[in-house]
């Protein structure tokens, strides 16, 4: 799945090219998705208007205009491309919202998990955004909102990090990336983790999303950013992926468990 640094690679890829742009068209090929795209009240409210600004939330983009919001989710393989009007659409290429400059903003889903909705509200107020807790990149995070956040739960803490209410858009790979940094067992119970090392948690969390955006995000299947490159963060992954092998810092062999069906890896030496 596209996680909050895939997300916010294409954000940054498609906006230079969006912002500021008028919507012309709207051509939708296949309109169920996960939720049904509205296509006559995107035809009817979104054609013609500006788009004034290409926002994130968790893992969500916001392409804001005077007269709403359409609200965009990749799924869990899709892509957000700019392509010039009039190319050839594949068999996944389920929408393109075309543009007065000559290009059009393609959403590519193979497995139909993502969405495409419109509100004239406030987006954040969306029943999709209005519980997500705070942007791990902004303000709000840090290890003193974790701690407290933890406090008498048994969750391990991995599920702890990965789920949204607690904060938004850390996925699988980010969550086993940065306990592994923290030194942090990813079955450890949340509750049961100090003041100094969730502080670590949270840095650890920061350094690993901003890494991943340094490089463009993380290509394991079929993601692509704004521009149709793919992200290279996969080539600097240190134990995500690699049961079995060595750990980077001690040479312990790597472990591998199921956490809430999603694959954990770990060193049982460096993680506590």
């Amino acid at each position: 799945m596209p996680e909050l640094p895939e997300v916010e690679t294409t954000r940054r890829g498609i906006a230079p090219l969006v912002e500021g742009q008028r919507v012309t068209g709207l051509q939708v090929r296949h309109a169920g998705l996960r939720w049904p795209v509205p296509t006559a009240a995107l035809r009817h409210e979104l054609v013609g208007e500006e788009i004034t600004a290409v926002e994130r939330r968790a893992k969500y983009l916001l392409l804001r205009t005077r007269a709403g919001i359409a609200i965009l989710h990749l799924g869990m393989s899709g892509s957000l491309r700019l392509v010039p009007l009039g190319s050839p659409a594949g068999k996944h290429d389920h929408v393109d919202i075309e543009l007065a400059n000559g290009y059009c903003l393609r959403l590519t889903d193979p497995r139909r998990f993502g969405a495409l909705l419109w509100t004239r509200d406030d987006p954040l107020q969306h029943p999709l955004l209005k519980d997500l807790g705070p942007e791990p990149l902004g303000d709000e995070f840090d290890g003193a909102y974790l701690f407290r956040r933890a406090r008498g739960r048994k969750v391990a803490v991995k599920s702890f990090l990965m789920d949204s209410h607690t904060v938004a858009g850390v996925g699988n790979i980010y969550a086993n990336e940065a306990l592994f940094l923290a030194g942090i067992h990813p079955a450890r119970a949340a509750g049961r983790i100090g003041l100094a090392r969730y502080e670590r948690l949270a840095s650890c969390v920061r350094q690993v999303l901003e890494e991943s955006l340094a490089q463009g995000g993380t290509t394991l299947r079929d993601f692509v950013n704004g521009d149709g490159e793919p992200g290279y963060f996969s080539l600097y992954l240190r134990v995500y992926g690699k049961g079995g092998q060595a750990c980077p810092l001690c040479k312990t062999t790597l472990k591998e468990i199921r956490q809430g069906q999603r694959g954990t890896v770990y060193c049982p030496r460096c993680q506590r």
